[in-house]
């Protein structure tokens, strides 16, 4: 086959074949296909879909691309995924707190695409933290922990990590077929029992609307049945930041705030409404209110935060090692009134900005630089109220990220009614 006839058939919106679509992962996956054709593929899928038998055929070539790993003994292996939401940080809670439930959480996590950072960014704010464990390690954990967080292996699939830093720098990221392979190719190679899915949608996620979060958990579910994996999900309001942090050091710094029993009720409410879908996808709970009454407990009580420390060490890490933040310099309200809409891209944009995420593929992250949410939609504002803290030691970064800033916040004379957070899908 020749790769410039499959970019162009998916340009024209013909559908892919299975074969042509495996000849693309597999040459991407061993260096005979360069980045700037599946660049193009990309921006084709991007622009013009995938059926459902595409994006299962994809899916499958990203799995077929590596190994899966292998079941260890015989607990109920589990794991959360986000589609990436500003100030998103459940991931670090939701792993210990499931493995003091007995349960196996062998989570494979990503970095940062487009706005959001990703969990190994954050994780890597704590110095040492290694996030590079081979699979033998990953099973060594599991078994004396019940949970580790890290990125793919070399083996574990490989066409995925490629593919994920390429869409990241390319424009490509809010593509329903593409998410859903990503997502569900490192999922379904986890060798997992049940899953939980975080689909988020507002101007702080990759989807703007709620029927495009509807739709993607429509294609994921889909997936995952079709695997054998007990797929439940959640549609989530990222209208505005989850929680008070958004950045890579204070979103640590929050999440151990979670684990102690304090921190955002945010934070706190959706982590246990995710978590409590796998206690009865698992059966260790029958009903709602009791998994989560027990997930509260556990929260509470500095089990899971144990169990938290517990992992770090493990991964070479110390929770009193997490990196300092940077100065903070407020921005305040230019009059009174309420907060009306908060733009997550913009401020997205600031924290990149100030060097918090990246501008192309394998750029540095300043870990220390981030966001302090002192409020959110529908606040009563005074004058000169301070809204929220820019946090970075680079004066004119800083004046960047205020910039930014000013045109993310809008206020209004109305009062405004302060969005749900989450609510549950079921497919139609």
């Amino acid at each position: 086959m020749i790769p410039a006839v499959v970019i162009a058939n998916k340009r024209d919106r013909r559908p892919l074949s299975s074969d042509e679509i495996k000849f693309m992962i597999d040459g991407y996956s061993c260096g005979r296909i360069p980045d700037y054709q599946m660049s193009a593929l990309a921006m084709a899928i991007y622009l013009n879909g995938m059926s459902d038998r595409e994006i299962s055929d994809l899916t499958d070539s990203m799995i077929a691309s590596g190994s899966k790993l292998v079941k260890v003994g015989d607990k109920p292996r589990v794991d959360k995924h986000s589609t990436g939401g500003l100030g998103d940080k459940t991931s670090l809670i939701l792993a210990p707190l499931l493995a003091c439930c007995d349960l196996h959480v062998p989570m494979i996590s990503g970095r940062g695409l487009g706005i959001t950072g990703g969990t190994l960014d954050k994780l890597e704010a704590i110095e040492g933290f290694r996030t590079n464990l081979t699979e033998s390690e990953i099973h060594r954990q599991l078994d004396s922990l019940g949970c580790v967080i890290t990125g793919a292996t070399e083996s574990l699939v490989p066409a995925d990590k490629k593919l994920y830093g390429l869409r990241d720098v390319t424009a490509t990221v809010p593509s329903i077929p593409l998410i859903t392979a990503s997502i569900m190719s490192k999922k379904i190679a986890e060798s997992l029992d049940a899953l939980v899915l975080d689909v988020k949608f507002g101007s702080g996620a990759f989807l703007a609307t709620e029927e495009l979060a509807e739709e993607l958990a429509a294609s994921l579910m889909r997936v995952g049945k079709d695997a054998g994996v007990l797929t439940t999900a959640l549609i989530t309001d990222m209208t505005q930041p989850l929680g008070g942090m958004v950045g890579n050091a204070c979103e640590v710094n929050e999440s151990i705030a979670i684990l102690q029993g304090g921190g955002p009720s945010d934070v706190r409410e959706l982590t246990i409404e995710l978590a409590a879908r796998l206690l009865l996808s698992t059966k260790r709970e029958a009903q709602l209110d009791d998994a989560r009454s027990r997930l509260g407990k556990l929260l509470d009580s500095g089990s899971a935060m144990d169990r938290f420390e517990r992992m770090v060490h493990a991964q070479s890490g110390s929770i009193r090692a997490v990196r300092p933040i940077g100065q903070s310099r407020p921005f305040l309200a230019k009059y009174a009134g309420y907060i009306q809409a908060i733009d997550g891209q913009l401020l997205g944009q600031a924290v990149i900005a100030m060097g918090g995420g990246r501008m192309v593929t394998g750029q540095a992250i300043d870990f220390s630089v981030g966001l302090k949410m002192h409020c959110k939609i529908g606040h009563c504002l005074t004058e000169e109220q301070p809204i929220l803290d820019i946090q970075c030691d680079d004066e004119n970064k800083s004046q960047i990220a205020m910039q930014l800033v000013e045109r993310a916040i809008t206020i209004s004379d109305e009062p405004q009614k302060r969005p749900s957070l989450w609510r549950n899908f079921v497919t139609k």
